[in-house]
């Protein structure tokens, strides 16, 4: 288990991480999210060691981490983290020597997460040879080849192509089923919504909301998509609106993401949808964490 225990850090006058405290559990996967500048990577760089703290802890298994407990940490910075002129296959090897595994050992897990990730063959070539996209994904090689128990993801999914989002996807869940904590940040938040069981929210270097993704998103008043024959501007919802009975969050084409506030029943706006014309879609539906991230920072 990874704690944050009350970090706070300053970068002279600016306010990068302000008594942030949230715990990441083992076997799963924690989203961690905020607008740009709220601190995230000021936070992942103080777990590993590279960023000093003014204030506050980090612990993991409820012990301060130090340089023997890193060793079992994997990190992907969000800038290049890479060697350039350095062959992938030796770097990778290179990067599981410093965590403390034997040469050949470190070599086979190379090939391995380099045949996993769609990179096989590829192990002889340098770093720079790469595209973008295939530099991040030996970048995920690196934060994973000594099969640590924490991995710590900046950005992991950033160039990375449709493809490569899914594999990805598919090792951090991995991970997580495996019992290593995965955290890890991103702008993403309909990737983050579906592969995240928990997220934090930071803004301003100040946690604004967390908890589990399922009762964030359903949290709040209740939500209804509605739509109704020919009327795609979606005017046989202007008294509800007029009375205050709903907010129109969205109207595409006629399909109206309806937000009920207190005292309006599903079966009002039903009512009144029904007498507008012929209704062609009718559901409840939750939030979407995007809606809950900027209520989050907004308020």
């Amino acid at each position: 288990m990874l704690d944050l225990a009350h970090l706070s850090r300053r970068f002279g006058a600016t306010v990068a991480l302000d008594d942030l405290s949230f715990t990441v559990p083992p076997g799963e996967v924690f989203g961690f999210l905020g607008p740009n500048g709220a601190g995230k990577t000021t936070a992942m760089r103080a777990i590993l060691g590279v960023t000093a703290l003014d204030a506050g802890e980090v612990r993991w298994h409820g012990r301060a981490v130090d340089a023997a407990s890193r060793r079992r940490f994997g990190y992907l910075p969000e800038e290049r983290g890479l060697y350039p002129s350095m062959g992938v296959t030796d770097q990778l090897t290179y990067l599981g020597e410093l965590h403390g595994m034997r040469r050949p050992a470190a070599r086979r897990s190379a090939a391995d997460w380099l045949a996993r990730l769609g990179l096989a063959g590829r192990g002889g070539d340098r770093v720079e040879a790469l595209s973008l996209g295939n530099q991040q994904r030996v970048q995920l090689a690196a934060a994973l080849v000594h099969d640590p128990e924490l991995v710590v993801l900046d950005e992991p999914f950033s160039g990375i192509d449709p493809a490569g989002v899914d594999t990805m996807r598919a090792v951090l869940s991995e991970a997580a089923g495996a019992g290593k904590a995965v955290l890890f940040s991103s702008h993403q938040l309909d990737l983050v919504e579906d592969l995240c069981v928990s997220v934090a929210i930071v803004d301003s270097g100040r946690l604004v909301a967390a908890g589990k993704v399922v009762d964030l998103v359903t949290a709040g008043r209740p939500r209804l998509v509605v739509g109704v024959a020919e009327d795609q501007a979606g005017r046989w919802a202007d008294s509800l609106v007029q009375r205050g009975a709903v907010e129109i969050s969205e109207n595409r084409g006629g399909m109206l993401r309806l937000v009920l506030a207190g005292g309006t029943s599903a079966e009002d706006v039903l009512d009144i949808a029904r007498t507008a014309g012929r209704l062609q879609h009718f559901a409840i539906e939750r939030r979407r964490l995007s809606e809950v991230f900027r209520e989050a920072v907004t308020q």
